[in-house]
């Protein structure tokens, strides 16, 4: 088989327009063309003949032009090794240099690109003079049971800062947590920086008693608090508009689509479970016939079992109908969420993308920024409605947290109150109840209501 039909035989396994296609087969029997003319290499696919072609491109498009077609060839490549062809040597310099195309394909365009990709190379995970201390806390935290990954992730930032700073080499701790915060930019980035060196002054505690443990400013604190996201509580209304959007949300080359949000809104409002639980079910977590969605080592490492009512199992029922039409796997660990367009599994990222999308399709939220409601805002809002809910139905709200919790998969009923939020609806049900059973009071010890 020559190149021009691998090129065609991996677009065919693509399923893509018609115009996308021209397109996929255009930039890649281009690129094979050149690189095969820029060497004389057994094979052509290699760093430098991805450098000589990328010269090429610069000089005759854009650089955003030029990043559209390294990334279809990226994906071909990828195809081609797992096809038993030569490594992907883009796949390569990304898992060497950070593993951005942008920055990559900077370097490699620069006259001393050797040392353009250098300056890429990120440091090594703990190698600052505290990385010991740093991978001893942090193994240490994990062996206790918990997952620690966001403070992981913020003691690795401060590693790889000390490793760029080698004048800081032999200061203490406060000065360098003190110097690490001032190259930060925002009261929350700086909180961290202070949560981490008063973390790391811990673990050194338990070394040597002699050694303080660092404060958190209060201040700092107090502001980071102000200037947290409110939750937002979506309407009666405002949740039949999100309903609406993801039932007409454009299908294109994907008709599984709309019913897919649909099915995905369904579980994160009614359901009240969150986007990376929703993105993370597999066939085997549903139960239709007896009514039960099983949720599997989330959040605090727990797993939770759930009741779910008639009207969301008719839901999934309709979608795995349609799931099943588009010729979805149907094994039992095979991903609940699957798009027929790209044939494989739908990301965490692709489901919380798409489910925004479905709140600024319904006019709730702007088309650009961050300003508006949040997809996590439906399990908010679930909780909020379930509160009023319970307070037109005479509940006792009280005895009934305690099951809340548990069914929002929180550790304890103080991760439940931070979800009680006080909106009108649910203060009149509120004051309504208590005013019902002030009057039963008085009734019973004689008095008038």
């Amino acid at each position: 088989m020559n190149a021009d039909d691998t090129v065609l035989q991996y677009v065919d396994t693509l399923r893509i327009r018609a115009s996308s296609r021209s397109c996929y087969v255009s930039v890649l029997k281009h690129f094979q063309a050149t690189v095969v003319d820029c060497t004389s290499m057994p094979n052509p696919f290699s760093t430098t003949a991805l450098r000589e072609w990328l010269l090429i491109e610069v000089n005759r498009l854009s650089l955003g032009s030029v990043l559209f077609q390294v990334g279809i060839i990226k994906r071909y490549l990828d195809w081609l090794a797992l096809r038993g062809a030569a490594p992907n040597p883009i796949a390569a310099l990304c898992d060497q240099h950070g593993g951005r195309l942008t920055p990559i394909v900077r370097a490699l365009v620069n006259n001393d690109h050797e040392r353009a990709l250098e300056r890429l190379r990120p440091p090594p995970p703990y190698g600052s003079t505290l990385g010991p201390v740093i991978r001893e806390h942090v193994v240490r935290m994990q062996s206790l049971g918990l997952r620690y990954e966001t403070k992981e992730r913020d003691l690795r930032a401060f590693d790889r800062f000390l490793q760029r700073r080698p004048d800081l080499d032999g200061a203490a701790l406060p000065a360098l947590v003190d110097a690490w915060r001032k190259s930060l930019s925002g009261a929350r980035q700086q909180l961290r920086a202070q949560q981490c060196g008063r973390a790391l002054s811990q673990a050194l505690h338990r070394r040597d008693l002699t050694t303080p443990i660092l404060s958190i400013d209060i201040g700092l604190q107090r502001r980071v608090l102000n200037e947290e996201r409110k939750p937002y509580i979506f309407s009666d209304a405002e949740v039949h508009r999100l309903f609406d959007a993801a039932r007409t949300f454009p299908t294109r080359n994907a008709p599984l689509r709309p019913i897919a949000l649909f099915t995905m809104l369904t579980l994160a409002y009614c359901v009240g479970l969150r986007v990376g639980e929703i993105a993370s079910l597999k066939l085997n977590d549903l139960d239709l016939e007896d009514g039960l969605l099983e949720i599997r080592d989330t959040k605090f490492f727990k797993s939770r079992r759930l009741p779910l009512p008639t009207s969301v199992i008719e839901v999934l029922s309709r979608y795995l109908m349609a799931r099943a039409s588009a010729g979805a796997p149907t094994a039992l660990d095979a991903p609940l969420w699957w798009s027929a367009l790209r044939r494989r599994a739908y990301s965490y990222s692709q489901v919380n993308g798409l489910l925004r999308r479905v709140i600024r399709r319904a006019g709730l939220k702007s088309a650009r920024g961050r300003i508006g409601p949040r997809v996590h805002d439906l399990r908010h809002t679930f909780v909020a409605h379930r509160m009023a809910r319970w307070y037109r139905d005479g509940v006792d709200v009280q005895n009934r947290l305690p099951y809340l919790a548990t069914y929002l998969g929180h550790k304890d009923i103080q991760s439940t109150l931070v979800y009680l939020n006080t909106t009108p609806d649910v203060l009149q049900q509120a004051s309504e109840h208590y005013r019902r059973h002030g009057i039963s009071a008085m009734r019973a010890l004689g008095g008038e209501a």
